[in-house]
């Protein structure tokens, strides 16, 4: 008896296993492309976006650091913005191939920032300075509603930094 219910379970499961997925597929969260400021959120005009692209694409021959800006309402299916934007930088190398020195995640909706570094900027800029300058030079300006006047100020002092 014991045989025939372990043969029956084997034929039960068996075939599940040969057509059951094995791998799931993400959900399409991130852009197709991403450009050095992405205000998904729309909290920049677009002549604000624009200015502040336009020193970033500059500043890159300068420190040959990629500065990349990504706003965003939402950071579903993830919970946490560091999650989000670790992922959203992989994301980045992987698929789309761009290798970002800095990227700043911001989202106005859930009032909060987050700043991925890489290692081949450590060297000139250490992850506490750059909390510092987001402290110092971002968050206040956020805190005021001028999303505009802190990622350029925040931008202008991480660039002198790196240069």
């Amino acid at each position: 008896m014991k045989k025939i219910l372990f043969l029956f379970t084997i034929a039960l499961f068996l075939p599940n296993a040969f057509f059951a997925q094995t791998k799931a597929e993400s959900p399409a969260i991130f852009a197709k492309s991403y450009d050095y400021v992405n205000d998904f959120e729309k909290i920049l005009t677009p002549s604000q976006a624009k200015s502040l692209n336009d020193y970033l694409k500059s500043s890159e021959t300068k420190t040959k650091s990629k500065i990349v800006i990504v706003t965003t309402s939402s950071i579903s299916p993830y919970t946490d913005l560091n999650d989000y934007s670790l992922g959203l930088d992989k994301y980045m190398l992987s698929k789309l191939k761009i290798d970002t020195s800095i990227l700043i995640v911001i989202s106005k909706q859930l009032r909060q920032i987050q700043v991925q570094g890489v290692e081949k900027i450590r060297a000139k800029i250490s992850d506490q300075e750059i909390k510092d300058l987001i402290a110092a030079y971002i968050v206040p300006e956020l805190k005021k509603g001028d999303y505009y006047k802190g990622l350029q100020q925040g931008t202008l002092e991480l660039v002198k930094k790196i240069e």
